[in-house]
């Protein structure tokens, strides 16, 4: 049974209530995980509490040192992790070490809190008078991560905020829930003290005991648009502070000079990497042109023809692409791909076709590729989150830039092209959060900051860099006057010598 981590030990739960974890590539039953109850979630964040003092006033350089650690705890056992990443999303083992990498990199951001956290300060703002502010930590916080990144995501949220000062509860997806664990103990191996991280297992039970605690100052969600609403709704209500993470539908331009090979190849690893399961997937190819819609179709649909799909573990040469990750998706994918026939797309390729697919008990979808799709498509308006990649044809530049902006998701786009002018005109005009110039997957590095425009994000601040030190602390400021001393010779009055009732100015 896969239970809780709080205050650095495993704990069994009391739950009686559980769900089956699946080996997605088998379809077959590995384990079960507790969905922890209302007041296992409470005495987690009352341990949390209890460790806040202590860590909270634990200096800046000694809690960077025990992110040192867990870095290089983190790099001996990448390969252990990478296959409980495997085992229990689906995704190939090359592709679950690339996401341990990346959350890596803000771990390794966090090392440098003490420079991050620094405050500012102003000698003299007024006569005999200093300003100065400290970032503080805002207490206990907590994490809701989605089941498509089980260790990258969260190590987006807990890093930053354990650096800087503050402790923190990790809810983790159900689906997949044994890598966060997993990090618990590399943790606790660097040294964290006691209730500075845990991880409670569950369901909307777990999540709405954290966001209505009134002790959890703050929440950091990833997940789809509907639950982000909900979260960012929810936690506003009970007077916390949010940043919810949601969907995205993300379109990479190809305009007629681009490179139509890299275009096609940067859309094949964008598109069906991880089986589409990326909120900076690239699901919609907008060709500019005839021509390019046509070179890109063909292209595309040769790729395709070639792309390895099966288990992401096991095997002695490994596949591009594993399976999704429960029965559920699957059908709910499937049922996409029948709705963009029932609606006129063109299906260039069905991944329902795929032999892997109808036999195996495994939850496979093969790469699917859709021509001529328009925009009042489903397939083209809703987040799939599966191996479906769509080719829009337009006119223009200018019809391409439009489409893009109308859609109510934000999150990534890219454009390829040769032409400095157009891409240049594309980054400042694009209505997203995140823009590639001939990058597919623009994630932005742990020092700038990932997070996405419209509904696709929920909150003012993103996520790591210089916006995750931010959402996870607070700025004080403190103004300063001390007294003349008798010591000083020829001090100068600074102190009023009477009361005064105008508004305070500094003189």
């Amino acid at each position: 049974m896969i239970s809780n981590f709080i205050n650095n030990q495993r704990v069994e739960s009391q739950s009686e209530r559980q769900q089956p974890v699946f080996d997605p590539a088998t379809g077959q039953v590995q384990d079960h995980v507790v969905l922890s109850s209302r007041n296992e979630v409470t005495q987690a964040i009352s341990d949390a509490e209890a460790a806040l003092h202590s860590w909270s006033t634990t200096t800046p350089l000694n809690r960077s040192r025990v992110m040192f650690k867990f870095k290089a705890l983190l790099e001996e056992n990448r390969e252990e992790l990478a296959n409980i990443i495997s085992r229990e999303h689906g995704k190939v083992f090359s592709d679950a070490l690339g996401e341990i990498t990346r959350g890596l990199e803000v771990v390794e951001f966090a090392c440098g809190i003490p420079h991050l956290q620094k405050g500012e300060h102003s000698l003299n703002v007024g006569t005999g008078v200093d300003s100065h502010s400290q970032m503080m930590p805002l207490g206990v916080v907590a994490g809701i991560s989605p089941f498509n990144f089980p260790v990258m995501v969260p190590m987006w949220m807990f890093p930053i905020a354990i650096a800087t000062g503050n402790t923190f509860i990790l809810k983790p997806s159900e689906k997949n829930p044994s890598a966060p664990l997993f990090l618990a103990e590399l943790l606790k191996q660097a040294g964290l003290p006691d209730g500075v991280f845990n991880v409670v297992q569950g369901d909307k039970e777990a999540v709405d005991t954290l966001l209505q605690d009134a002790r959890v100052q703050a929440v950091s969600f990833v997940g789809s648009t509907p639950i982000a609403e909900y979260i960012y709704s929810e936690g506003a209500k009970y007077g916390k502070r949010v940043q919810a993470l949601g969907g995205a539908k993300n379109h990479m331009v190809v305009m007629p000079d681009a490179d139509i090979d890299g275009a096609v190849n940067a859309l094949m690893g964008a598109a069906y990497g991880a089986a589409g399961e990326r909120c900076m997937a690239i699901s919609v190819a907008v060709a500019v042109g005839k021509e390019t819609g046509d070179a890109l179709g063909r292209h595309l649909q040769d790729k395709l023809a070639t792309l390895k799909v099966g288990p992401g573990y096991g095997q002695s040469v490994e596949n591009d692409m594993g399976p999704l990750i429960t029965k559920e998706h699957k059908q709910k994918v499937c049922g996409y791909i029948q709705k963009g026939v029932e609606q006129g797309a063109s299906v260039l390729v069905d991944g329902r076709d795929l032999e892997l697919a109808k036999s195996s008990d495994g939850f496979f979808v093969g790469g699917t590729l859709f021509d001529n799709v328009t925009t009042d498509m489903t397939v083209y308006q809703e987040e799939i989150f599966g191996p479906v990649l769509c080719i829009v044809r337009v006119d223009s530049y200018q019809e391409a830039l439009k489409i893009i902006n109308d859609h109510e998701y934000g999150n990534g786009t890219a454009i390829f092209t040769a032409d400095g002018d157009t891409a240049r005109d594309f980054s400042t005009n694009v209505q997203i959060g995140m823009v590639g110039v001939n990058v597919p997957i623009p994630v932005p590095m742990a020092f700038h900051s990932f997070g996405g425009w419209k509904r696709s994000l929920f909150g003012p601040l993103h996520m790591h860099g210089p916006d995750g030190v931010r959402f996870f602390t607070r700025m004080k400021t403190i103004t300063t006057r001390w007294p003349e001393s008798d010591v000083k010779v020829g001090s100068k009055e600074t102190t009023p010598s009477q009361a005064e009732f105008v508004m305070p100015t500094m003189k």
